[in-house]
């Protein structure tokens, strides 16, 4: 089975890139949104957050927002500022920030390789969010927002692309946030064929950020090989054996499906077998928009938290409960954690350093080992009392590219009573959990920088 194919790609023309351009969705409030478009009638918020278009107060999850979604992206394919390559092809898309520098292939990944865990994911989606993905490409008949996806790196991927790179790009443009993007179309035959067979070499993907756009585009490609609408599921992560796994592998169904109805049996060897004897046609929705990194090119930052209370704690007897279980140093300075184990925290005007001892970190367990698990096992649960994070409202998440600062100001304003800073999840750690056809915690990982939206669609017909 291909992971990935050639498509003709949705974009703006060079001129206009930098002013259609834009953040991801869901980096950003309805507010900063709607400033954000003030003079920018082709900048892509109009598509991604059309309800900056409606009066305020609209529902971002109402029919108008959508309808309205739609509208919009007609207008700019109308006016030209959108335009579709005539030619199946792949693009080299390069995002550089400061020193840092990344280099993918964009392209159209197979939803059946997600189904069958070729393409793995490393955490649970939430229902509300993944129905929002499935309803804004259904209403658009495209995939507008990229997933990305990492591949372990190979020289025959990655040289081939650093090579394409020294010729003059397609689209290049600095986003306000200082980061550059970069676009070449590869659509010449031989170097598409030789992107299919470095890939046929690669065993597997990983999700690294997109897991609810990719889950949708999988309900809305079974919708349609079926011929109906995909529909809300109650609980989207109820038949989530997305994966199956090494050593027993049994009946599986997906995060993908909208009944609850087992799709796909998968055998000792991994490979599936239709439980219909009717081959359904090929469609563009077989398929979803992502882009392809190497993992040795990826920055992670830290993904920090906040918390509500101390659980009925006082300060003094919040720090001795900690010191249970970590060594505690009081620091003059906000503390930024670099080594497995080790925490910043904020409490009460003061940084704290606070260290596990090795023995308490289990260094074989791909999830347990994780800084964020530590720090939910070790203190948040036992001395906070949050059980669930993903649900528990006292608990928030500050992604690193906010900085220290973003921490502290939470505490100082009063609206929370501690904040902890911690060290970034490696990539390895990442792999190793997707590996293992297991989960990480929710909010382990922000990769930074960003993916642009609008550079590149995914049309579903037409």
């Amino acid at each position: 089975m291909s992971l990935i194919a050639p498509f003709a790609g949705l974009r703006p023309r060079a001129e206009l890139a930098a002013e259609v351009a834009a953040p991801p969705y869901d980096v950003m409030s309805t507010a900063e949104a709607r400033a954000m478009v003030q003079g920018r009638p082709s900048s892509f918020l109009h598509i991604s957050r059309a309800e900056v278009d409606l009066p305020e107060g609209t529902d971002p999850y109402s029919e108008a927002v959508y309808a309205k979604a739609r509208e919009n992206l007609e207008r700019l394919r109308t006016e030209g500022t959108l335009q579709q390559d005539p030619t199946p092809r792949y693009y080299a898309y390069r995002l550089s920030l400061g020193e840092h520098q990344q280099t993918g292939l964009v392209a159209a990944a197979s939803v059946a390789a997600y189904l069958k865990g070729q393409i793995r994911r490393h955490e649970l989606t939430r229902p509300a969010k993944e129905q929002d993905r499935v309803r804004q490409i259904s209403a658009l008949n495209a995939q507008t927002g990229p997933v990305f996806l990492a591949y372990r790196a190979t020289s025959a991927i990655d040289d081939r692309l650093q090579a394409i790179c020294q010729g003059p790009s397609a689209i290049d443009i600095r986003a306000a946030d200082g980061v550059r993007h970069q676009l070449w179309s590869i659509d010449a035959d031989d170097e598409i064929g030789a992107f299919n067979q470095a890939f046929a070499a690669v065993n597997r993907l990983y999700i690294a950020d997109g897991h609810h756009r990719a889950a949708a585009a999988a309900r809305v490609a079974e919708a349609r090989q079926h011929g109906t609408t995909a529909k809300a599921t109650p609980n989207a992560n109820a038949t989530a054996a997305t994966h199956t796994t090494a050593t027993t592998q049994a009946t599986a169904t997906t995060d993908a499906t909208t009944t609850g109805k087992t799709t796909a049996t998968a055998t000792a060897d991994g490979e599936t077998k239709s439980q219909s004897q009717s081959q359904p046609q090929p469609q563009p929705s077989d398929h979803f928009l992502a882009v392809l990194f190497p993992h040795d090119q990826l920055r992670i930052l830290p993904y920090n938290r906040v918390v509500r209370d101390l659980n009925g704690l006082e300060p003094a007897q919040f720090l001795d409960r900690i010191a249970k279980s970590y060594r505690l140093e009081p620091s003059a300075q906000p503390v930024a954690p670099t080594e497995r184990g080790e925490v910043g925290l904020y409490l009460a005007g003061r940084w704290y350093r606070l260290s596990l001892s090795p023995e308490r970190i289990p260094a074989t367990d791909p999830i347990g080992r994780l800084d964020v698990s530590l720090l939910h096992d070790q203190l948040i649960e036992p001395v906070l009392g949050i059980t669930d994070p993903r649900r528990d409202e006292r608990i928030d998440f500050v992604g690193g590219i906010r900085g220290l600062e973003g921490l502290s100001a939470r505490v100082d304003s009063g609206e929370m009573a501690v904040a902890f800073s911690l060290p970034a999840t490696r990539m390895e750690d990442l792999l190793a959990v997707a590996d293992a056809n297991a989960l990480m915690p929710p909010k382990s990982t922000w990769f930074e920088p960003k993916l642009s939206d609008g550079l590149v669609s995914h049309l579903l017909s037409g």
